[in-house]
């Protein structure tokens, strides 16, 4: 997600360029937009030389290492954080150590500025590394919101990636794009227009990760409740990447998915347990659980099986869970 207000000119260009987006700016003012754009790169900042390198191995236990891989743009990259111990890959690498009670190896590979398209790269780069990863995540999307690149095309890259990973049976977990519209400098009415691509995108993703065998977790506005009572806690010194306390936040929505993904709890402690109608919870079309998704942050989708087929009448089957609330924890 780098930056961002360089990337508005071009994304208010850009909308111009499609049809439904032309619409939606000639009622909201295509000269408001495009002043709102150059307001807001004046206002986000980009002051990080880069991202922390989190390579390496988590935990002090024996055996050996758990392998993860994290690919994906700025966020997956760790940009914001002020040491290699505050990003997601690491987080997430620190939580699989203490729960396996097995040391985790984390190789990242995402890049600064990455859209979906630099997937494939990124992955050919972590398999020259790593012959057999044991779980990867990917966080990618906000970029191409930024640039408007067409969602089939986005969805396209991502989807064989992940096609690619479960070739070699890797589990895998996508974080779908962040609702940008709840970034505080972006003003109305073009964090609508944000929030718009955003969710759509997602819940394209969502659709895409889960035929191609991966859970989702839905980023949705996962920093924006925290972000509007505490910015300067939650988000770092751009205003727009997360803070340590942001990643951490994000962190606690993907572990109980990617712990899932590789059996992690021990003997005894809680996996994942049937799922519960009342807390919206169950067995759906893919398409239905993928909207809910884009707009409940923490909601995992992944593939299901009803009567031993993964199809019904209305396309494929998902199963959604609500995680529930995700606290911050200290780093």
């Amino acid at each position: 997600m780098a930056e961002l207000g360089r990337m508005l000119g071009r994304t208010a260009l850009g909308a111009a360029g499609t049809a439904a987006a032309g619409a939606t700016l000639a009622g909201l003012g295509y000269g408001l937009i495009q002043a709102e754009a150059k307001l807001t790169r004046r206002i986000v900042g980009n002051p990080f030389d880069g991202a922390p390198d989190d390579d390496g191995v988590y935990g002090a236990a024996p055996g050996d290492p758990v392998q993860l891989l994290v690919l994906g743009d700025s966020t997956a990259a760790g940009m914001g954080a002020d040491t290699r111990y505050q990003t997601i890959g690491a987080i997430l690498a620190t939580g699989l150590a203490a729960i396996m009670g097995r040391p985790v190896e984390l190789t990242n590979e995402a890049v600064v500025g990455a859209e979906s398209s630099d997937l494939s790269a990124q992955l050919s780069k972590a398999l020259a590394r790593v012959d057999q990863p044991d779980v990867a995540v990917i966080l990618i999307g906000a970029n191409d919101v930024t640039h408007r690149i067409d969602r089939s095309v986005s969805v396209k890259h991502l989807q064989r990636t992940v096609r690619y990973l479960r070739t070699l049976d890797v589990p895998v977990v996508v974080g779908t794009c962040p609702d940008l519209g709840t970034v505080e400098p972006v003003p109305f009415p073009l964090n609508k227009l944000l929030r718009q691509w955003s969710r759509e995108l997602a819940t394209a993703q969502t659709v895409a990760a889960v035929e191609a065998g991966a859970r989702t977790v839905s980023m949705g506005d996962l920093l924006g409740p925290e972000f509007a009572a505490s910015p300067a806690i939650m988000f770092s010194q751009d205003r727009f990447h997360p803070s340590a306390a942001g990643y951490a936040r994000v962190a606690s929505a993907l572990l109980p998915s990617v712990a899932a993904e590789v059996d992690a709890w021990p003997d005894g402690a809680e996996r994942d347990t049937e799922p519960e109608a009342s807390r919206g919870e169950g067995i759906g079309a893919l398409d239905d659980a993928a909207e809910r998704a884009a707009s409940s942050p923490g909601t995992e989708v992944g593939p299901a099986e009803v009567s031993g087929r993964r199809a019904g009448p209305r396309g494929p089957w998902a199963m959604l869970r609500r995680r529930g609330e995700h606290q911050v924890t200290d780093v």
